[in-house]
């Protein structure tokens, strides 16, 4: 009997611990993740200023009988994603390595020579450590996003969906046992489902693909695919070629195809996104660099509403690979504009789960 009682004991503690902070967690585990009142936060150091800040905003805006209290239809909050709640130094956006995995080491595709150079230019840049210490070239950015759409342009949506289903299980480089796909903050996600779980419509406002960022998001943060706002690809009828859409008609024998570059969703453009797709001013806004400067600004400037913005600041670089200098630098662009600050040092308890750790 005694030995029975041990060994459901130790099962039990075995289901709990795969729901704590103890190894990486995997999807349907982040999936699960649910916060509906202050108390259920459980990846937040105590005393953490910006989580107070956070909890105080909705306690306040959701209680009808305050002054500021905000009708749910106009409960708003854009997120940026890549460093905001996901990993992006590992060594760089998801999207990025996504896109040097098909130019550059997928042997099924073979890439124009344009392509291919400028993705070895981009690869360089990348473990040269510029990406984090913000010495890229001008106007890589652009650059990049036109050559990643170049490389995936003729691939149906399906099939992109399931090359970046399987991207998402390779490992993280630079972090021990994690793969893309479950690198995610663990705080940031209980933020999110933290303002779901009090009536707020949560948008993702990314520079990133939108199709990828789909996948990579929705289903798990349970966001609807048409609250993920990004840089769209075109998309072409099969049999389309050169013709333009305004003169082309759809045929029975069609189908749709990636195309080439619109434009990248960033700075100002994410502000312009945000009117064209929700036409109303978010009251909450998080992101982590100066891209996201416009989005932020815009969230508490001029807001019927009371407001916040909040900055995720890289300065871990014990349990991720954070960057003092670029987290110094986003310390001051927060002040400077009155944001919160979410340090992920010292306001995080854990980022991914305490079995990842930076790989020295």
């Amino acid at each position: 009997m005694r030995k029975k009682i041990l060994a459901a004991l130790t099962a039990g503690l075995i289901a709990l611990g795969s729901f704590g902070i103890a190894d990486a967690m995997p999807r349907d585990q982040i999936a699960k993740i649910q916060v509906k009142k202050a108390k259920d936060f459980k990846y937040w150091t105590k005393g953490s200023v910006a989580n107070q800040k956070l909890v105080n905003f909705v306690t306040d805006v959701t209680n009808k009988n305050s002054k500021n209290f905000i009708p749910v239809e106009d409960r708003l909050a854009v997120f940026d994603m890549d460093g905001t709640f996901i990993c992006e130094s590992a060594p760089c956006y998801f999207e990025w390595m996504l896109y040097l995995e098909r130019a550059l080491h997928d042997p099924d595709y073979t890439p124009t020579l344009e392509d291919k150079a400028y993705a070895e230019m981009v690869n360089a840049e990348i473990y040269s450590g510029h990406f984090m210490t913000g010495k890229f070239p001008k106007g890589i950015d652009l650059g990049e996003a036109k050559s990643q759409q170049s490389v995936f342009a003729g691939m149906t949506p399906k099939d992109y969906e399931a090359y970046v289903k399987k991207f998402m299980n390779k490992p993280v480089e630079g972090l021990t046992n994690l793969k893309w796909g479950e690198a995610f903050y663990l705080p940031m996600v209980e933020v999110i489902k933290y303002l779901q779980a009090n009536d707020f419509k949560v948008y993702i406002v990314t520079g990133s693909d939108r199709p990828a960022m789909r996948v990579m998001g929705s289903e798990l943060l349970k966001i609807p695919y048409n609250q993920v706002i990004g840089t769209n690809p075109k998309i072409l009828a099969a049999n389309q070629g050169d013709t333009s859409a305004d003169d082309y008609a759809y045929r029975h024998d069609d189908y749709l195809i990636r195309g080439g570059l619109t434009q990248k969703n960033l700075k100002m453009n994410k502000v312009v996104a945000i009117e064209h797709e929700i036409g109303k001013q978010p009251v909450l806004a998080f992101g982590n660099s100066g891209g996201d400067t416009s989005m932020l600004n815009y969230a508490i400037t001029g807001n019927k509403y009371k407001s916040l913005a909040f900055f995720v600041i890289c300065d871990d670089t014990q349990r991720e690979l954070g960057n003092i200098d670029k987290a110094n630098k986003s310390v001051k662009l927060a002040d400077n504009n009155g944001w919160i600050k979410i340090s992920m040092r010292d306001d995080f308890k854990t980022i991914y789960g305490d079995d990842v750790k930076v790989d020295k």
